[in-house]
């Protein structure tokens, strides 16, 4: 009568704890059912084309989610006697395991349905392409541009993305080396290309060394001016009234160029500069910052990230500098999914944070409690996740690049790992503004990185808005990952729709439970009373 019955499906104590202290009876699953999926965290990946995948920390969860507190079996008892009642609050891992016939039109469900256009790699990196259509916002501003490579339009994005960033690349390793010798003052003769000039030094100590037998490339840096000042062009938008064809399909031989540009990027060989390149270098490269937002983070390696478009938890993710690597395993994938944009390709945050040399990852949570409008809870605690080896371009293992707690539960920390980074790999943000103070940066935290991970959500919920399925009653927690850059900005990585609540240290213990405590709070019982605490969930946006 009092419509307090409840069904939690998923490894959730916290939650059954705090609804039966509220007087709430649940509704048990029968038999195995409580153990229907074993899915957690970070899961909700369209499951209907890649099927139910298993977890890393299933059995961490599922021991918690027997820790019953019933000794005297009253919640059983309680549970038998409404087994054939409806369920006024589901609170499930995906909406896809719960009985559509449970859903009815005045329940409460902690999912909304169809969300993969948020919540899926390629969903994301597609709504996030329309933004600029739907808001007076640039995606390239807090989201690493992003291809799926299973349409064809995207793939050749793609191709032609990496080559203008090898030619950046290009010109800012021919600077690096040119602030490290002399400067050339004559032009390159003819007869020196291809001369087999020898480096004085090696100027990327956490590069392969140059082999003896390296060589320079004289004409390698005029290609990539050339390439850099059509791109410029095309930017500022000087084509129009000329046929200047894609700056990626000149003449430039582009297999030649690239095999010699990875051999002075990760091999060593050097580069001739004259002072008069040297200025263009500088002057190209000034001006395509103030076309291109990303210009900075991209770095001068040209590392990209390869993702299973609608997997989670890091699996199947490989970091790569090579172009033909990409499209080789492209190529090699045939099934149907992929069609849809299964594998996407995304530019890896090169001039990162770290913290004591190791690269980190922020888990931030936020609450959508409406589509229609828009409304979206901020929540002001979240938490950081390390690697177990110091981070390093030069070598592109899981363990330095994928801050995933369910790939770092798979390795120990490496001996030249700083001491200082903790052993269970996780901060909270409070200790994390107290390292930034320590770097003179104590405003970064409320004055940079909060707004800009607020603007990205926000921006992200906008641009995939029209594409959820929505039903009043309904609301979501979702985990947003960001990774920071050297300048304290946030790059929007993913967002999760069912974010683990399984600790993995005193940190996530802590604030995964207050997550839970403050979500109810927010939709239970803010209904019958809108001046109740909702503990650190702050109103961001409402339409």
């Amino acid at each position: 009568q009092e419509k307090k019955i409840f069904m939690v499906q998923g490894p959730y104590p916290v939650i059954r704890r705090l609804l039966r202290a509220r007087g709430w009876v649940e509704r048990k699953l029968p038999g195995v059912g409580r153990q229907l999926e074993k899915h957690r965290g970070d899961q909700n990946k369209q499951r209907l084309e890649t099927g139910p995948s298993n977890g890393d920390e299933e059995e961490e969860e599922m021991e918690e989610e027997q820790c019953d507190e019933d000794p005297d079996g009253i919640h059983d008892i309680m549970s038998y006697l409404v087994r054939d009642q409806l369920p006024n609050f589901i609170w499930t891992n995906f909406l896809e395991a719960t009985d559509q016939k449970l859903l009815q039109q005045d329940n409460v469900v902690n999912h909304y349905a169809r969300v993969d256009a948020l919540t899926t790699k390629e969903g994301l990196c597609l709504s996030l392409q329309n933004l600029p259509w739907i808001e007076k916002a640039d995606p390239n501003t807090f989201f690493p541009r992003c291809y799926r490579l299973g349409t064809m339009d995207e793939r050749a994005a793609f191709i032609e993305d990496f080559r203008l960033t090898a030619a950046r690349s290009l010109l800012k390793l021919a600077l690096e080396e040119a602030e490290d010798r002399p400067v050339r003052t004559e032009q390159v003769p003819n007869s020196a290309k291809g001369a087999g000039w020898n480096r004085s030094h090696v100027s990327h100590p956490k590069h392969s060394a140059a082999r003896p037998s390296s060589r320079l490339y004289p004409e390698l840096v005029e290609e990539a001016l050339e390439v850099c000042r059509q791109h410029l062009g095309v930017l500022q938008h000087q084509d129009i009234d000329r046929n200047t064809p894609s700056p990626c399909r000149t003449c430039i031989d582009w297999d030649r160029f690239l095999q010699q540009y990875y051999h002075v990027a990760h091999e060593g060989a050097g580069l001739v500069l004259t002072r008069q390149q040297r200025k263009q270098c500088q002057n190209l490269l000034w001006h395509l910052a103030q076309q291109l937002p990303q210009l900075d983070m991209e770095g001068k390696l040209n590392v990209w990230i390869l993702k299973p478009g609608a997997e989670s938890q890091g699996r199947g993710i490989i970091c790569t500098t090579r172009l033909e690597e990409v499209l080789q395993l492209a190529r090699s994938c045939t099934a149907s999914s992929v069609q849809v944009g299964r594998w996407v390709v995304q530019k890896y945050v090169e001039q990162l944070l770290t913290i004591f040399g190791t690269k980190f990852d922020i888990r931030q949570w936020f609450v959508v409690t409406d589509w229609k409008p828009l409304t979206v809870w901020f929540y002001q605690d979240c938490y950081l996740r390390f690697c177990s080896r110091p981070f390093s371009l030069c070598h592109l293992e899981r363990a330095r690049h994928l801050c995933n707690v369910s790939v770092q539960k798979w390795y120990k920390t490496s001996p030249d790992q700083d001491p200082r980074v903790p052993p269970d790999k996780i901060w909270s943000n409070k200790q994390f503004q107290e390292y930034l103070a320590q770097l003179g940066q104590a405003d970064a935290w409320h004055q940079v990185l909060v707004p800009g991970m607020k603007a990205a959500i926000l921006n992200a919920l906008r641009s995939a808005q029209d594409r959820v399925h929505f039903r009043k009653g309904s609301f979501e927690l979702y985990g947003a990952d960001f990774l920071v850059g050297e300048d304290c900005q946030p790059w929007l990585l993913e967002i999760n729709s069912c974010p683990t609540m399984s600790p993995s240290s005193a940190v996530t213990r802590q604030l995964c439970a207050n997550v839970q405590r403050d979500t109810l709070r927010l939709v239970l019982d803010r209904k019958d009373n809108p001046t109740c605490s909702i503990g650190a969930f702050e109103l961001i946006y409402k339409e």
